[in-house]
């Protein structure tokens, strides 16, 4: 028999000896969030509904933002699970709650006040903030030049934290703060005239020059800055270091590069004339021909877009156009093509797109085998400018120097040698103007892009407003589906 005065120490060492137990098993069997989000398989993100981040077209999710994130859930095995956030405050609130999305994807910049609420992954995007103001109306040079105007900015971004910082040096500039608005919704507002100025990045701007023609850059303000992914506050960096692991893996292997091409390479390859230009077209030029462009495509399963990016990158969608060359009409053939195509009147709008069509659909079907999808048609575009022998001499020097003959991004490194004697005198076709189609081949890509963007839902039947062109993300419109994948 145990006394009351044994009993007592032994009981307080068995309370102990459980409490320590219960505490290292609950130390054991926590799991870290990364550990977490497997066993749940699901990665939970939230950002904002936006082109330049995430939105939803006729086939489903897409944006710069998640098809970057998508990779990553991918990488990770996982389910990704999106969620928005109507406003960067919100946005910030939901990344603290116990539960909560584990990852906020959404063109965030790292500031001081930012680092309060959450940490940072390593940088994806190097963009510059940007003051932009009306073509027509007076040009801000600096910061003293924001007085007087009507300015507004998103609510809670990093530019409100700017205007926030001049302000405290020049209280005379005032400005307003809206969660009411996203960044196209603010372009079109300087667009139109509604407000005098507002900032939006580097990268936003790119994507979205297109549409606002009237839209320019007045300064850089401050220096340029870096986009990063973001996480909860606290000690567990698992998921945090698989983050930065998996955004180092694509910038090596050049996945990020392509997305960044995708999204933002419009005005990188137009230039900013041309962006102005092509949306002019798109008003008073393409519903002309957008009927042709879509039966003709249809005939031939083809994406009637691209044809109609085609029909432009050859002629800027004139049908009596004459080249020095001899080629001529809207789609540019050449006697001898047109006549295996057909079409008796190269001049004759309807002819040109049907010959343009079935001759593109027949490069295409001539491609080797191997070459899969979206390779495939830029392949085919690369023909059609260069022809198939030159493209073949391409193919070969990329799989001479362990490059992979199938893919875009490989072989368009190699036709720039056609026209250089040390390699062109080795292939069997001989010089070409080998850096022409690569221009041609990108230039097809922006304005297919674009067309993507700009065009009704409707793939059959649709016509683009004159009055009234479609604009990503304003109102929440749903765009059309994108382009081939990259």
């Amino acid at each position: 028999m145990f006394s009351q005065s044994d009993f007592r120490p032994r009981c307080a060492k068995w309370l102990i000896a459980t409490g320590l137990f219960l505490m290292l098993s609950a130390c054991v069997d926590k799991p870290t969030t990364l550990e977490r989000v497997k066993e749940d398989g699901v990665l939970r993100v939230v950002t904002r509904n936006s082109p330049a981040t995430y939105f939803q077209d006729r086939n489903g999710e897409t944006g710069f933002e998640y098809e970057l994130v998508k990779r990553f859930a991918e990488d990770l095995g996982v389910e990704l699970k999106i969620e928005t956030s109507d406003n960067m405050d919100e946005l910030f609130d939901e990344m603290q709650k116990p539960g909560g999305p584990v990852l906020a994807a959404a063109g965030l910049i790292d500031t001081e006040n930012r680092r309060k609420q959450v940490r940072f992954s390593r940088p994806y995007l190097d963009v510059t903030p940007q003051v932009i103001y009306r073509n027509g109306q007076s040009r801000p040079t600096d910061a003293n030049d924001l007085v007087g105007k009507r300015i507004m900015v998103l609510k809670g971004s990093s530019h409100a934290e700017q205007l926030a910082a001049l302000k405290l040096k020049n209280p005379a500039i005032e400005y307003e703060e809206s969660d009411a608005v996203e960044v196209v919704d603010l372009l079109r507002m300087v667009d139109e005239g509604q407000i005098d100025l507002t900032l939006v990045d580097s990268n936003e701007l790119a994507m979205n020059q297109v549409y606002f023609p009237n839209v320019r850059v007045a300064f850089d303000l401050g220096e340029g800055r870096q986009q990063r992914w973001a996480v909860a506050l606290g000690e567990d960096n698992s998921l945090l270091n698989e983050i930065n692991s998996f955004l180092d893996k694509v910038q090596k292997n050049g996945t990020l590069q392509r997305l960044k091409d995708r999204y933002y390479g419009h005005v990188d390859v137009l230039g900013y004339v041309g962006a102005y230009t092509f949306a002019q077209h798109l008003q008073e030029r393409l519903p002309k021909y957008e009927k042709y462009f879509q039966t003709s495509a249809k005939k031939e399963q083809v994406d009637w877009r691209l044809l109609a990016a085609i029909g432009y990158q050859e002629s800027l969608w004139q049908p009596s156009v004459t080249s020095k060359t001899g080629v001529r009409g809207l789609m540019m053939l050449t006697q001898n093509t047109a006549q295996a195509m057909g079409v008796t009147n190269r001049l004759d709008a309807k002819q040109s797109i049907q010959g343009g069509a079935k001759y593109f659909a027949y490069v295409k079907d001539q491609l080797d085998d191997k070459i899969k999808e979206p390779d495939r048609t830029w392949f085919a575009l690369a023909s059609y400018n260069i022809g198939s022998g030159h493209l073949e001499d391409a193919r070969k020097l990329a799989d001479n120097e362990g490059l992979d003959p199938n893919k875009w991004l490989d072989v368009k490194k190699m036709l720039p040698r056609l026209s250089q004697k040390k390699w062109y005198s080795k292939t069997r076709y001989g010089y070409a103007r080998g850096g022409e189609p690569v221009s041609f081949v990108a230039n097809i890509r922006r304005y297919y892009d674009i067309l993507t963007w700009v065009t009704q839902p409707q793939l059959e039947g649709s016509q683009i407003a004159e009055s009234n062109l479609h604009v990503p993300g304003v109102n929440k419109v749903k765009p059309p589906e994108e382009s081939p994948p990259l």
